[in-house]
């Protein structure tokens, strides 16, 4: 059996195994961010599939600036948090792990419930154009350069969602700077062009992400609550984006997270061993994190039934993040273990948005519905 299925822990949570479902944006709350009834569903059926953990889609974290997506869920107020908290004992009932991810869009808005006006480091808008798979948008809009009340009310915004999760009785929280929303656009030399103490080189672009690593590890009550980020170079819509100082950055990133305490590092590319860095490095982000560090890993990028005992010798303290292989089969781990058939994702489930409507839809149609008990 392949090292995949070892006994993993985390932060005093103990896995049978070091599967991971990955973050993905379903876009299935209720238009104030209410979490609902098929997100539950959806929840439950990857615990009930033999999954370790579970790390949800983004979350909004304040209702300022920080919401991205029409019907995205947030955690903002005691209606969300008690509707995650159902969720919660869902999952909880299979011996699986729940991790919530806090997300704040940043420039890269295409709704918002609370404001027209996205905030970033500087008035950059991404590049490319907006995903049409998580509701239509007429182009990217006009963006605010971050003020101080701005730093305050972000800052604020994770905080109060770490204490609202654990109220939800969820395992930890995991914060998304990666994929080119705004923690990650602090890291990026194209969003961020401030020239003041947020700005400039990695050292200064890294602080305002390991400030809030630091006080959202500090907001945690319980001993064991997991606090981890999640860190790219690319975004969703710019899977070319390099940080200018290439694998020094990287580096420097790192020894701020394990200086703030944080419990994992989330890394995430196009596939698990590219190569991303500038200046001709042969290392992988996830490998910077193993070579320069003990923070425990989770790995995420391509990784299937083709690749996954590969991975996991090469990673001994990771975890596996799987995607597109965990939409197409809940019980991926439940399927491997038993050397049972594993179906490809087909997109047309997730057309012509990616809402848990659109997939419960599809399946009923092609007999591949997923019964939760």
């Amino acid at each position: 059996m392949s090292s995949a299925f070892d006994d993993f822990e985390l932060k005093g949570h103990k896995f049978d195994n070091r599967f991971v479902v990955a973050p993905m944006t379903r876009t299935s709350a209720d238009r104030k961010g209410k979490p609902t009834e098929l997100m539950g569903d959806y929840y439950e059926r990857f615990a009930r599939g033999g999954w370790s953990m579970i790390i949800s889609e983004g979350v909004y974290t304040d209702r300022q600036a920080s919401q991205g997506y029409i019907n995205q869920p947030g955690i903002t107020d005691a209606p969300q948090t008690d509707a995650w908290k159902e969720i919660v004992e869902r999952v909880h009932r299979h011996d699986c792990a729940f991790i919530l991810q806090l997300m704040h869009a940043g420039a890269q808005f295409q709704h918002n419930e609370y404001t027209d006006t996205p905030i970033a480091p500087s008035a950059v808008k991404p590049k490319g154009e907006p995903l049409d798979l998580y509701g239509e948008t007429d182009g990217w809009t006009d963006v605010k350069a971050m003020d101080e009340s701005d730093f305050d009310a972000v800052m604020q915004g994770f905080v109060g969602a770490v204490n609202r999760a654990e109220e939800a009785g969820f395992d930890g929280v995991e914060l998304h700077a990666a994929n080119g929303y705004l923690l990650n656009e602090f890291l990026s030399d194209y969003f961020n062009q401030r020239n003041d103490q947020w700005g400039g080189d990695i050292g200064h672009r890294l602080k305002f992400v390991a400030m809030v690593a630091k006080a959202c590890k500090d907001a945690a009550k319980s001993e064991n609550f997991i606090v981890g980020i999640r860190l790219s170079q690319i975004t969703v819509t710019d899977a070319d984006y390099q940080w200018p100082e290439g694998e020094d950055a990287m580096i420097k990133i790192v020894k701020a997270l394990k200086e703030a305490g944080i419990d994992y590092i989330h890394t995430t590319d196009t596939e698990v061993g590219r190569k991303p860095f500038k200046g001709g490095s042969n290392k992988t982000l996830a490998e910077i994190v193993q070579d320069f560090s003990d923070i425990p890993l989770i790995v995420n990028g391509g990784i299937d039934q083709r690749n996954y005992e590969h991975v996991a010798a090469h990673y001994p303290n990771a975890m596996l993040a799987i995607g597109k292989a965990a939409l197409a089969n809940p019980d991926f781990p439940q399927r491997l273990k038993a050397g049972d058939e594993i179906e490809q994702l087909e997109f047309a489930m997730l057309q012509p948005t990616a809402t848990l409507e659109n997939e419960w839809r599809w399946r009923k149609q092609h007999d591949k519905h997923i019964e939760v008990e």
